[in-house]
């Protein structure tokens, strides 16, 4: 790849740059000539230089103030790319091998880059051309620096002085020279975000222009010219892009050898020289001068401003005096800053405090006018409700003496009845003309009794809304809270307006100090020791100012305290009165618990005493029915003996038809006869539920005897041979020999089944 600052026709001179690149060591002239005086000015500078880099250790140990000197005058243009590179001491520097490597890598600034490189050096022709190689190998080291230091990254401005490097030497060397520059030549700082050493270059130019161009500096603080307004390019690109590239490329010659104190003494020169024409301009005048017509008094070449930077006076250690002087009022500018920062944010603090107390007292405020509406409302409902029971009462003591006056008088006629039956004047019409009157006053009763009731329930009603309501103790409460939160937000609003007033107080003194230390640099030691005292008085002001708001801080807080202490008080009480409440309740349904309690053994003792007592009844039921049934056997018995009695009549063949049906009409007399008593004896035991005798079946079986009596009557008296002697259902079985006889009893139904043995068979009839 071949470079255009490569290019060169005189061989003796290519000659001389290879050499000493390939061996530093070698020397191209003897040590006689080494020594010789430098400032000789018969001397070819081709050869001087050419031995300067040669011997360039040794020149340096040794004729430092006479290289400065030459440098001064200027280096040849082909010289330097290497004189450079030794002038920061930058060649075989390890991070050369890095740069390969950074260029594969991505990063995050290459946007900016790419934006600002077309605006670099538009004119030249090695970067006018988009995408030409000139713009390539510029990106290329402003990426690769960006990537080494990520703090600073890419800064406008910088890609200028990379541009005059590449013009001078390969990428590589320029990006190792560029390294160099920004971490021992202030460049670093200067190009920082917080750009902390401009503002100090600033500083520190500003005050040589006070003491060195008074009239100058008055001119410029009446127009509010500001240093910054033309100096910071100055600084920041070492005048490449103020002046033409040969007259920027002399004094960056000077910059690499001694540093930013060229440009403080070039600065310093061209407004010594222009000083007339800016006294007799304003602002923008002053603007247009320095961005026209410095630079086309420069074109002529820099020789004159570079002699003239050379008779400025330059104290390195006033400059440092200076830089901590400028350290020490950042420092406090920052403190002050700081502060102003921590009062407003107590100041939004307490104006957040204000709109909360604002707010609560609001709502307190609703809360109580809420509470007395309410509380009105009802007591005007209240008011309505006794008027109405009032009016209620009274209808009904008027209906109740309606009612007393008609039942006297219904009384009077009841005693004048029997008059009444005799006198015809009483009559029938007017009984019942006092009776309707009698409803008519009954249902008026009735309709005031259930308007009285509907009233109670209604007073009822109202009486547990109130007692939902605040009483009277919590409205006074609520106003006693209104009144305290009302006057916390007057103290917080008075706080504020100290607050606010030592933040004017303190902007006067900050101005008053502004202006005491714009001037200070003019005016005597006496002054300057009384502009200390004035900074210390004006630092115990802020300190003083600091514990004052610390101290509003620390009542506001107790203020706070005091607030929600009362709040919790409130609370404390309210709970405790419920508390009591409760306690109340829960001793009314205790002693309501007991008494239900006390009824409920009551009630378990009498139902204990009734099933006792139906106990014993159910026992004499049962002695009752016992006898009763005994009765009833005793009859049954009678009844079975005087039907056996006929059936051996029948079986002898004593009766005939005629005597049979006689005596069978006589048993049925006597089973009615019977029955009749048995009638009476329910009737006078009083069981109802005792089985009658109605329907009385006899049936008869003879052994090998196929005949059947059957007749019937009134009483209901059946002989039927459908049973025999195997379908035993009845309840009494008796036998022709008493001895023998059995009996058994149903009760279920009214049944009786007699069984006698006769000659070998058997006879059953059921009843």
């Amino acid at each position: 790849m071949n470079f255009p600052w490569l290019l060169e026709t005189d061989s003796k001179s290519l000659k001389s740059v290879n050499g000493s690149r390939r061996n530093s060591g070698s020397s191209l002239v003897s040590s006689s000539s080494a020594s010789s005086n430098l400032s000789h000015l018969e001397e070819d500078s081709w050869i001087l230089w050419g031995r300067i880099v040669n011997e360039w250790e040794d020149v340096w140990k040794k004729k430092e103030k006479q290289l400065k000197e030459l440098v001064r005058k200027g280096i040849p243009h082909h010289f330097r790319a290497i004189v450079w590179q030794l002038l920061c001491n930058a060649q075989n520097l390890p991070i050369k091998e890095q740069y390969s490597e950074l260029l594969k890598m991505t990063s995050p600034c290459e946007k900016l880059i790419r934006r600002d490189i077309a605006r670099t050096y538009p004119e030249h022709e090695f970067f006018k051309e988009k995408d030409s190689l000139g713009q390539e190998v510029l990106f290329n080291v402003m990426k690769a620096y960006s990537l080494v230091d990520r703090e600073v990254g890419y800064c406008q401005g910088s890609a200028f002085i990379v541009g005059l490097l590449l013009m001078q030497m390969p990428e590589e060397e320029a990006f190792c020279v560029f390294v160099k520059l920004m971490q021992e030549y202030r460049l670093r700082e200067l190009f920082k975000p917080s750009m902390a050493e401009l503002g100090l270059c600033m500083y520190q130019f500003e005050y040589m222009i006070q003491e060195q161009l008074p009239e100058l500096h008055v001119h410029f603080q009446a127009q509010s010219f500001h240093t910054s307004m033309y100096a910071s390019s100055w600084f920041l690109t070492i005048f490449l892009t103020s002046f033409s590239l040969p007259v920027a490329t002399r004094i960056f010659d000077i910059f690499m050898c001694e540093g930013l104190e060229v440009v403080f003494r070039v600065g310093m020169a061209i407004l010594q020289m222009n000083q007339a024409e800016l006294m007799q301009l304003d602002m923008e005048g002053m603007l247009q001068h320095f961005q026209k017509v410095i630079p086309q008094q420069l074109d002529s070449g820099p020789d004159k401003v570079i002699q003239a930077a050379y008779q400025i006076k330059y104290n390195a250690k006033k400059m440092k005096k200076l830089e901590k002087e400028y350290t020490t009022i950042k420092t406090k500018e920052m403190e002050e800053q700081v502060e102003i920062k921590r009062l407003r944010t107590e100041n939004r603090l307490l104006k957040q405090r204000i709109d909360t107390l604002e707010k609560e007292s609001a709502s307190l405020a609703d809360r109580l006018i809420q509470g007395q509406v309410t509380r009105a409302q009802e007591a005007e409902e209240n008011y309505l409700v006794k008027r109405e029971l009032a009016t209620v009462k009274q209808h009904n003591e008027e209906t109740s003496a309606q009612l007393e006056q008609a039942q006297n008088a219904i009384r009077q006629l009841q005693q004048q009845q029997p008059f009444a039956k005799a006198n015809p004047r009483y009559s029938e019409e007017f009984i019942l003309q006092l009776e309707r009157e009698l409803v008519q006053a009954r249902l008026k009763d009735a309709e005031s009794q259930c308007a009285l009731k509907e009233m109670q329930d209604k007073i009822l009603d109202m009486e547990k809304r109130n007692t939902s309501l605040p009483d009277e103790n919590n409205v006074v409460r609520l106003q006693e809270e209104l009144i305290g939160v009302k006057l916390r937000e007057a103290e917080a609003l008075t706080g504020l307006k100290e607050l606010r007033q030592q933040v004017r107080d303190l902007e006067e003194h900050w101005q008053r100090h502004l202006a005491r230390t714009a001037g200070r640099w003019k005016d005597s030691p006496r002054k300057n020791a009384m502009s200390e005292l004035q900074d210390e008085l004006m630092s115990v002001r802020l300190r003083e100012a600091e514990a004052q708001a610390e101290l509003k801080e620390t009542r506001q807080r107790m203020l706070e305290l005091d607030t929600q202490n009362q709040r919790h008080s409130n609370q404390l009480r309210r709970a405790e009165l419920e508390a009591q409440n409760l306690q109340e309740r829960l001793q009314v349904l205790t002693n309501q618990n007991k008494m239900l309690h006390a009824e409920l053994q009551e009630m378990k003792r009498k139902q204990a005493e009734i099933e006792c007592k139906n106990k014993e009844d159910v026992m004499a039921v049962r002695l009752r029915e016992a006898d009763n049934i005994a009765a009833m056997a005793e009859l049954q018995q009678q009844i079975s003996e005087l039907e056996i009695q006929k059936e051996e009549g029948k079986v002898q063949g004593q009766l005939n038809n005629t005597d049979s049906s006689q005596y069978i009409r006589d048993l049925k007399d006597q089973i009615a006869d019977l029955k009749h008593e048995i009638r009476c004896l329910r009737g006078q035991q009083g069981l109802p539920d005792q089985p009658s005798f109605d329907g009385i079946h006899i049936v008869n079986h003879y052994g090998g005897d196929n005949e059947s009596y059957q007749s019937s009557d009134e009483d209901g008296v059946k002989l039927s041979p459908q049973l025999t002697s195997h379908q035993v259902r009845g309840r009494i079985t008796l036998h022709p020999n008493l001895e023998d006889s059995e009996s058994e009893g149903d009760e279920e139904g009214d049944t009786l089944r007699l069984t006698v043995p006769s000659n070998g068979s058997h006879k059953t009839t059921t009843v």
